[in-house]
Formats: structure tokens, sequence, C-alpha cells
């Protein structure tokens, strides 16, 4: 297996920068500590050795500094493939480069096809923060109704990722890093906030966003995945595959309703 997902050709290694605040906050000894510490909890709970569990999380959750590379240009940019997919002229594919001997994808910093943590996590924070002023503008807000709020969001990308990685598992790319499926899974966040937000400024322009941010989440996960299927699956079955896209793409119409009905 090739590192995040597989990869189909390489690239030179351009130079990295000398500093990125984003990224290096999650280098060293952060990244040391989340596997060493699942490790230890693996070896004390499973009976297993630190290296074993550690060599698994490598193994289904990639590495989780790769996910917080970014910069604002990369957001800005991200933010309008996101947000406008079928404005996006450039290619779909994530670029990959020779790193010891074998090949990986390059960081969410120089590549705008790869996957990151950054948007996702803060699109899922921005969403909460709205749905407690929405709550707050129809009389509904309590600690327990924002809890709920926030357990429903959570919830919601949960079925997200779970609908990826288990339509993706059919297919036969069961070892498709976990990480890389949270974070597509999670840019719905962004159009959900963008429709929220248009409550606030004016009720009907919800009736319009939602729907068009349901399309827009629609066809930017069928391009991805599209590329996931191209690079992993060896015998591409395009009416099967073209359902499997379609159903994806449906099913963030309940999902961004459901998510959206803040209060209810």
């Amino acid at each position: 297996m090739y590192d995040n997902m597989g990869a189909q050709s390489g690239v030179p290694r351009p130079p990295y920068p000398q500093s990125n605040p984003l990224g290096n906050a999650f280098y060293g000894a952060g990244s040391g500590l989340i596997q060493g510490g699942l490790g230890a909890y693996g070896e004390k709970i499973l009976g297993s050795s630190s290296e074993n569990v550690q060599s698994i999380i490598s193994k289904y959750f990639s590495d989780p500094q790769y996910y917080f590379q970014v910069n604002d240009q990369y957001v800005r940019n991200k933010l309008k493939v996101i947000l406008f997919p079928f404005l996006h002229r450039g290619h779909w594919t994530r670029i990959a480069e020779p790193v010891g001997g074998r090949l990986s994808y390059r960081p969410p910093i120089y590549d705008i096809n790869a996957p990151d943590l950054y948007i996702p996590l803060m699109g899922f924070g921005t969403y909460v923060v709205l749905a407690g002023f929405s709550l707050g503008l129809i009389g509904k807000f309590s600690p327990e109704a924002l809890t709920l709020q926030f357990t429903r969001g959570l919830l919601g990308w949960f079925l997200q990722v779970l609908l990826l990685k288990s339509s993706l598992y059919s297919l036969g790319i069961g070892e498709a890093p976990l990480l890389d499926i949270v974070a597509y899974g999670g840019y719905a966040f962004t159009g959900m906030c963008v429709a929220v937000l248009g409550r606030f400024l004016w009720g009907y322009t919800y009736y319009f966003l939602m729907p068009w941010m349901c399309l827009c989440m629609g066809i930017f996960l069928v391009k991805t995945m599209k590329q996931v299927l191209f690079a992993e699956v060896r015998n591409y079955d395009s009416s099967k595959h073209h359902y499997l896209l379609l159903f994806m793409a449906l099913v963030q119409f309940p999902f961004f309703i459901w998510l959206g009905n803040i209060g209810a």
C-alpha cells in the first residue's frame, strides 16, 4: 500500500518552508504523545505490545500531523473548492512524491486536493457556535440544548464517515486511512455554516442556501471519491460505482436538513 490511500505517480519534492505555525504545532512531541499514549493503552487493555498497536494506528490512521500542514492560502483555496466545486478547473487527483523509497502523498500545504482536519474541525466548532446563536434567537437556548446540538453534530459527522468508509470498504478499499475519511466527511460543516449564517442575515436565504450547499457537497464528494476509486479499484465497474457515487451525493440532502434543523 502507498501512503495515504496509495499513489499513481511521483513528482520531485519541493523545498519545505522554514516555518509553518499551524503545522509545526502538531510535529514532533505532539505526534509522539498521540501514538505513544494509544500504544500504552493498547498494551494495557489488549495485551499487545506498544509497537504492534502503534503499527496498527499508523496503518489505519496514517500520520496525524500530516492533516494540519496548512496555511492561509490553502484554506482559502480549499474553501473555494468545497463551496464552489463546479468552478474548480484543475484536476482532482492528489499529488505524490517519493519519500524513503516509496510514494507518499504531498501534505495539504502543497496540494489543494489533499484532505486536512483543520477546516473540518474549525467548521464543526463554528457550527456549534452558530447553533448557540440560533437557539438564542428563537428563545430556546440552554446548556442542555447546546449540548444536544453538539452531540447531534458529532453523530452526523460519525454517520457521514460511516457512509463513506462502508462504501469504500464494499468496493474493496478497506485499508483507506480513517483520518482521510474523517476529513472528507467533516467538510460538510463548511457548507452547513454558510446555510445557518444565511438564516441570520435573511431568513428566506436559508431555503436557497441549504439545497445549494447540499448540491455542492454532493459534487465535491463525487469528484473526490472518483479519484479514490480510480486509484484503488483494479476492476472498475462503472455502473455499480456510479450508482454508489450518486447515492453519496443524494444522502447529503437529508443529512444537511437534519443538522440544519436547529432547536427542533
